[in-house]
């Protein structure tokens, strides 16, 4: 719990993922597309790999990948993420990290 408290505190967006799952690269691609570098943190790549997994489903994640944080306060899953964007509330989280072209 400790591990994943220090990646999500402070400000910025911060996706917990896994490197073979497809909804963690789908969640990963739109916030690129929407001009936001997240720090993406792939969680099989980490040993305390299962420590992590538990700690972001007692956090409310309902499953443990793809899980999104924005500014230290968990966003949600795919399913949170996608509803957000359609319904146009994402994107004012994100105007802070929005690359400036």
């Amino acid at each position: 719990m400790d591990k994943v408290k220090a990646y999500v505190s402070g400000p910025g967006v911060v996706i917990f993922s896994k490197s073979t799952c497809c909804l963690s690269y789908t969640v990963t691609f739109l916030f690129q597309e929407l001009g936001v570098n997240p720090s993406v943190h792939e969680i099989d790549r980490d040993p305390d790999y299962r420590e992590i997994e538990r700690a972001l489903i007692r956090l409310g994640c309902s499953t443990a990948v793809p899980a999104v944080f924005i500014d230290g306060k968990l966003i949600g899953s795919t399913n949170e993420v996608m509803s957000r964007h359609l319904n146009g509330s994402l994107l004012p989280m994100l105007r802070p990290y929005q690359a400036q072209s």
